[in-house]
């Protein structure tokens, strides 16, 4: 009996061996156009990033020209011309106006930014920690409710704030300054976040295993975990607390409160009848950020390390 065998195509006339395999066809060009959009791409990014580092810059340059200057050469000559060196003058001038008036601000804003940065940002955590860790009756509904908070603006809670402590006699305190300072609706969004991407449950669970109660897992084993994440929320507390405005001006009467915010506020006005304290404003409004970019140096590293250490491998 014969048997059929499927037919072999004929090798020769294809022109093709059958351990050759077939080459997919490319078209002409495709790899450099691919290349020349990239280029494109990246070098429009790069111009994006330029001008919004120059946007961010600036201002920093024109205070650094400015607050060389005295009275005289502010309005008087170009900004970024380089005469007479009138830094430490200006320094002098700070210093002597109402008794060094400027630094009792200055530890004023250093006190409420860094109460608000570690205190409030702790209690952020934890409480981002708890909404996500946590299984209670009306979890998700109480955690809307503080996401309709982060669409609430600060200015308008100001009115509300007085009107409660005003009855305490917290007002024209420091209290009136920290105590808000101490719930930040979006750090708590965002320190769920964090937790939800970087406390494995299972380490929470072997935690549990060896004896640890809810209070111990979270400063003996979640807290480390989320460092990176703790650091950022305050940096994002200490920079809202530093430069919040409007809340000072409502609560505060005594100058001896002011935070450097409200204080550079009350020597600008100062100006429209004084061009002499302009300088002032001027060197004083540098002297103001220098604490920011303290913090944003000394805490950049926690940043860049390890977000998973001690997860489960």
């Amino acid at each position: 009996m014969t048997s059929l065998a499927p037919a072999q195509p004929d090798q020769q006339a294809s022109g093709s061996s059958p351990s050759t395999p077939d080459r997919a066809l490319v078209r002409p060009g495709t790899g450099r156009g691919r290349a020349g959009a990239s280029f494109t791409s990246r070098a429009a990014v790069t111009a994006v990033l330029l001008l919004a580092t120059l946007y961010m810059l600036l201002p920093v340059t024109w205070l650094l020209f400015a607050s060389t200057k005295s009275a005289e050469q502010l309005y008087g000559s170009s900004i970024f011309s380089v005469t007479d060196f009138a830094f430490f003058e200006n320094v002098a001038g700070i210093a002597d106006q109402s008794d060094g008036i400027f630094f009792v601000w200055m530890g004023n804003s250093i006190l409420y930014a860094t109460v608000g940065a570690v205190a409030g940002g702790l209690i952020s955590v934890a409480a981002g920690y708890a909404f996500d860790k946590f299984r209670f009756r009306g979890r998700n509904k109480l955690f809307a409710f503080v996401l309709v908070g982060v669409l609430v603006p600060n200015t308008a809670t100001v009115l509300p704030l007085y009107l409660l402590f005003s009855p305490l006699g917290l007002t024209n305190t420091a209290w009136a300054i920290l105590l808000p300072a101490l719930c930040n609706p979006f750090s708590v969004y965002l320190a769920r976040i964090y937790s939800q991407a970087y406390i494995p449950d299972e380490t929470l669970e072997a935690a549990r295993v060896d004896g640890a109660g809810a209070v111990r897992s979270f400063f003996s084993v979640a807290l480390p975990m989320i460092t990176p994440g703790f650091i950022t929320i305050a940096l994002f507390q200490f920079v809202a607390v530093w430069n919040n405005y409007m809340l000072p001006l409502v609560m505060l009467t005594s100058e001896r409160l002011f935070p450097v915010s409200l204080g550079m506020s009350l020597w600008q006005g100062y100006t429209r009848g004084d061009p002499e304290f302009a300088p002032l404003v001027v060197t004083g409004s540098l002297l103001s950020i220098i604490p920011l970019i303290i913090a944003f140096i000394l805490l950049q590293r926690y940043w860049r390390a390890g977000m998973t250490e001690g997860a489960v491998k």
